[in-house]
């Protein structure tokens, strides 16, 4: 790999991206609209339905009137404590342990009030209760992972992807091969220029933001730098993955929606996937975008640490590892 050929494509792609206003000023203007947008929608206290965590399966008997109260969502939960923590965090407004007849209630929650009042004249007396506390978890706060992950989901598909794909079919690709770059370098090249620039422009948009609507932070901003990058990578190899050989725009444009938007609805980015099938929420887990946002989401709500989300970063390096793999093997020229 020679480094002045690297640097000349890097800078002849940074020229490009940059000469594109459009482009990287709707990069930066669209999340921040979002945001923004969702913030306001969500400025209010009034929801329509309350959820209710359940673990050890729901009961049966005369404990079951309660669990056929009306507008109430009844999860099922795995983990204890992180059901506990989400109490609260206000985004479950009762949790039940079934095993053990225990419920927590969040004493600040108003919810949480009126659903122990709907238990209590129920008659349903068995249950011990534990009470929490803690501050609420704005849904601003809880979606500012998600957008951020969707900026780059974006960013990393079409920026990558549908480029090369506009090379090949435009004949630069050809004439780039009559020149020394190697493949590898022109690949290399690529990458991180997108990978720099997704990374600067989430950075730039969570400062903007976060200067008007406050985001809660718990976690280490190098922890949530780092979850941003190695997310960016493993998007920006989907990309390639799908850019190696395609010279239709048509049919590379296709493709790239028909990955990108199963991710944006299945991922977590608007809504959790909690109370979604359980095959629902294992094809989740096949998609790159919902490890970004739950990793960045357990370090800036519950303040987690890098071993907390260990399991999010090894699956997002594996993918990165497959996804280069691929697109360098199937890379072609022409």
């Amino acid at each position: 790999m020679r480094l002045r050929r690297f640097i000349a494509v890097l800078r002849a792609r940074n020229y490009e991206f940059f000469r594109d206003r459009a482009a990287w000023g709707w990069s930066v203007l669209f999340p921040v609209l979002v945001v923004m947008g969702f913030a306001y929608a969500f400025s209010g206290d009034s929801l329509e339905l309350y959820k209710v965590g359940v673990h050890g399966g729901k009961s049966t008997g005369h404990k079951a009137a309660f669990f056929k109260v009306r507008y109430i969502q009844f999860i099922p939960v795995e983990e204890l404590d992180e059901a506990i923590t989400k109490v609260e965090r206000h985004q479950l407004d009762m949790l039940f342990d079934m095993t053990r007849g225990w419920y927590w209630v969040n004493d600040s929650s108003p919810r949480g009030y009126i659903l122990e009042r709907v238990l209590a004249g129920g008659g349903e007396g068995r249950f011990l209760r534990q009470s929490v506390s803690g501050e609420q978890i704005r849904y601003v706060d809880w979606v500012i992972p998600g957008v951020m992950g969707m900026n780059m989901m974006f960013s990393a598909l079409f920026g990558v992807g549908y480029v090369i794909v506009r090379y090949r079919k435009n004949g630069v690709l050809k004439r780039l091969r009559a020149t020394p770059l190697s493949a590898f370098e022109f690949l290399t090249a690529q990458v991180i220029s997108r990978l720099w620039l997704i990374v600067s422009i989430v950075i730039l948009v969570y400062l903007c933001t976060d200067l008007v609507v406050d985001f809660r932070m718990y976690g280490s901003y190098i922890d949530l730098l780092l979850v941003l990058i190695l997310g960016a990578l493993t998007l920006i190899s989907l990309g390639l993955t799908i850019a190696a050989r395609i010279s239709n725009e048509e049919l590379a444009n296709g493709l790239l929606n028909l990955i990108s938007w199963p991710m944006l609805f299945l991922s977590g980015v608007w809504f959790s996937i909690e109370g979604l099938h359980p095959y629902i929420q294992k094809f989740a887990l096949i998609l790159p975008l919902t490890h970004v946002t739950e990793a960045a989401r357990a370090i800036m709500i519950d303040g987690a640490g890098l071993m907390a989300i260990s399991d999010h970063l090894l699956t997002l390096m594996a993918m990165t590892a497959l996804f280069l793999a691929i697109g360098s093997y199937t890379f072609r020229w022409e």
